[in-house]
């Protein structure tokens, strides 16, 4: 079965990794770059980075980004200095940064370098960025527009949301691999990814939506939310800024017209009748992915539902 992933962030990464296990060469994951930017001169996709070291098994364990055993010698010397450190890139992980922003100097695409990247640690999936060309989120909080890495570093997410803005979205296709993979995917899968910082830039590329519609591909969404918590990161708060129920009947909300199955937590049970009043078929099942075995059975779910 080819299956087509959409990702972004820890969980996006996490159920990734449970598909590979499954699906080694069959699988492609769709990574959003709303959140790349530029810091010390270097081209930096944080979300792509994720994906790529949870599949390579390098991530670290606890934090679920940047690479494990990495040290911040750079950082702290950057400090001493005098130079900006809100953003601390881990030694190693410079070393991805380094090289994708050399290759894109060469003239490389994002799509080139990152599969560059995948050979390079070994995997033997597609791993490709949504598109090519910079397409970045932006946030407006009470003092007004700010970018996607200051929101969520520098302020640490702790500012209410009032709005997203996917910036040139609108104006920038999916990459012609992308392209490909969806309409030939035999079934596509939205991990479970914040929809308003890792799915919604993907959606609001140009042209997304009817791809969308012409892909025969059964549609199966994990909810990142358990309860009326986010399994990580800010969801919970930006679906109450933004005005929708924070728990998974808020996730259907925003993915109705997306998805054929919304995959949710058996303690969330009490949300089916709800959830399939929107038209989508709501499946429960333990959806917390603490371990690697937890990954690979909810990938399991995800690929027969």
């Amino acid at each position: 079965m080819k299956v087509a992933v959409l990702a972004g962030g820890v969980g996006g990464a996490r159920l990734s990794q449970g598909l590979y296990r499954i699906l080694p060469r069959d699988l492609t994951v769709i990574v959003n770059t709303g959140d790349d930017f530029q810091l010390h001169g270097l081209s930096i996709s944080p979300d792509l980075d994720t994906v790529l070291y949870t599949l390579a098994e390098w991530a670290d364990p606890v934090q679920g980004w940047g690479l494990q055993g990495d040290t911040q010698t750079c950082a702290q010397q950057l400090a001493r200095l005098g130079g900006e450190t809100w953003f601390r890139l881990g030694d190693l992980d410079l070393a991805t940064h380094l090289f994708r922003t050399q290759r894109l100097s060469q003239g490389a695409s994002l799509t080139q370098v990152t599969a560059e990247l995948a050979r390079s640690a070994g995997l033997q999936l597609q791993l490709l960025p949504m598109c090519d060309a910079p397409v970045p989120t932006k946030l407006r909080l009470a003092t007004g527009w700010v970018d996607f890495q200051d929101y969520f570093v520098r302020r640490q997410h702790a500012d209410p949301v009032l709005e997203c803005r996917y910036q040139g979205a609108d104006q920038t296709p999916p990459s012609s691999a992308v392209l490909e993979a969806l309409k030939n995917a035999e079934r596509i899968v939205l991990a479970p990814s914040n929809p308003f910082l890792s799915l919604q830039p993907i959606f609001s590329l140009q042209g997304f939506e009817s791809l969308w519609a012409g892909c025969p591909a059964r549609k199966v969404a994990v909810s990142p939310m358990i309860g009326e918590a986010a399994v990580k990161g800010p969801l919970a708060s930006l679906l109450a800024s933004l005005g929708h129920p924070v728990n998974s009947l808020g996730i259907a909300q925003l993915l109705r017209k997306w998805v054929d199955v919304l995959i949710l937590d058996e303690s969330d049970s009490a949300l089916v009748p709800e959830i399939e009043k929107l038209g989508i078929q709501a499946i429960c099942t333990p959806s917390l992915m603490k371990t690697t075995e937890d990954r690979e059975r909810l990938a399991q779910v995800a690929l027969h539902v």
